[in-house]
């Protein structure tokens, strides 16, 4: 794999990617399209899914342009995790602007030479029953000598998890635009993270939940205990300027229902969050994605005491995305201004927990949303959760053809000081033209979300 330095630039709104040379004909078409790759990229525009730039809070603080602007050497074509870490260490330089178009499956477990890393290769020897056995046969307590081999499953487990986390996390930098093509690029089991790093795009990728081989058993979170996974699909922590546009997020191959029986007779939970969005990240917008097939989906905030970090950011902007059989989190909100806007929400009554969570010091504002859920239960006080919060407001949204009523639904389990007014208004901040009847947000969201054919 090398950088497209023998390709042209064909100009992508935002993004700019390579058209081999071969494509081209005659030289003067050649410098044309390269003239034009490197013009500024085309400003946000007020709605729509165009490929000039997002709507949404990732429009605003200077907008996001991910990649704009890469010279030729910094255009790189990827099909393996090494070419995937090459392109994003870019020869040393990290934050010039990047593009790098990944082709087909990309594997987080993918070793040097080919082959796919497993759990054995991370920690010979670790077994999940006997590192169950040690907490009892009812989860209740960990010892190291219940068995002779226990304090090696505790060992193993700790230097497996990390061995683990080294191979798959990717971290993307600042000025970068991670795009698939073909639209059926996709990363599995790769912890894509983001890590202070501003001004990134990642599009028309599918990005499929890595599996935690490590995951932990916690006697006391919870009333009965629960598993804690590790790893995301992709993790924003302080992140600033990110646009994620026409991706689908899944546990795809290894859902939770076919994960081994643990404690309680419940299932192992071998993931972790879909998308996490933490540690004072800001000015973000989530569109046209798909969510799918997922319990604990979006997660938006650090924790009920990181306002330190948290409080003043957190700005996202969720628009025309399609969540379908996710439990809950979707999204779950601390501290943030969060404007959740013209998505469709899909599954069974009986499976979701809630949709939309409502967090310490948040201020969501929802806005023309389609629910729709099968079987008993169907009601409005699935889609919203309490968790601390007090400032929430619906405008428009609908549950099985009908007005949700999710104002009511959230006062009727708010504290004392619950409000419908938030503070905050999207259309002081950015400007938009929301999809306004329930047929055109469902039509819409189901045609043209999730990755495109480029």
């Amino acid at each position: 794999m090398t950088a497209a330095d023998s390709s042209h630039l064909r100009s992508w709104g935002a993004v700019r990617v390579a058209v081999p040379a071969g494509r081209v004909c005659g030289s003067l078409v050649a410098a044309l399209l390269l003239a034009c790759a490197l013009l500024p990229a085309a400003p946000a525009t007020a709605s729509g899914p165009h490929d000039a730039g997002p709507v949404g809070w990732a429009s605003v603080n200077g907008g996001t342009t991910g990649g704009a602007g890469a010279g030729p050497e910094s255009v790189w074509t990827v099909s393996t995790r090494a070419e995937l870490k090459e392109a994003l260490a870019n020869r040393g330089d990290l934050t010039a602007p990047k593009v790098i178009r990944v082709e087909g499956d990309i594997s987080g477990h993918e070793a040097g030479d080919g082959t796919l890393l497993g759990e054995q290769d991370y920690a010979p020897g670790y077994d999940l029953a006997k590192y169950r056995s040690c907490f009892g046969a009812d989860g209740a307590e960990w010892s190291d000598t219940r068995y002779d081999y226990c304090k090696q499953q505790r060992v193993l487990r700790q230097t497996g998890s990390n061995k683990e986390k080294h191979q798959i996390q990717l971290t993307v930098p600042s000025n970068t635009t991670l795009v698939g093509t073909g639209g059926d690029a996709r990363l599995l089991g790769v912890f894509l993270s983001v890590n202070t790093g501003t001004n990134i795009i990642v599009r028309d990728l599918q990005l499929e939940a890595p599996v935690d081989y490590f995951t932990t058993w916690s006697p006391d979170d919870g009333e009965r205990g629960s598993w804690n996974a590790r790893f995301d699909a992709l993790a924003v922590v302080t992140g600033r300027n990110i646009w994620i546009d026409h991706c689908t997020f899944t546990d795809g191959r290894y859902p939770d229902r076919t994960a081994p029986v643990g404690f309680h007779g419940e299932r192992v939970q071998r993931h972790d969050g879909l998308l996490d969005i933490e540690d004072g990240s800001d000015f973000i917008t989530v569109s046209d994605s798909r969510f799918t097939d997922h319990d604990k989906a979006v997660l938006i905030g650090s924790g009920d005491g990181r306002g330190d970090r948290d409080r003043g950011h957190l700005k996202v902007t969720f628009v025309r995305n399609l969540f379908t059989d996710i439990g809950q989190r979707a999204p779950r909100v601390r501290f943030g201004q969060v404007h959740v806007v013209n998505n469709v929400y899909r599954g069974r009554a009986a499976d979701t927990t809630y949709a939309l969570g409502i967090g310490v010091e948040s201020a969501m504002v929802s806005e023309r949303n389609v629910f729709r859920y099968e079987g008993p239960g169907a009601r409005p006080g699935v889609l919203v959760a309490i968790y601390g919060g007090t400032r929430f407001q619906d405008t428009g949204s609908w549950l099985n053809g009908r007005p949700a009523g999710l104002d009511a639904a959230a006062a009727a389990e708010a504290p004392d000081g619950f409000s419908t007014d938030t503070g905050w208004a999207p259309a002081d901040v950015y400007p938009y033209r929301p999809l306004r009847s329930p047929a055109a947000v469902w039509r819409h969201v189901l045609n043209h979300s999730g990755p495109r054919h480029r």
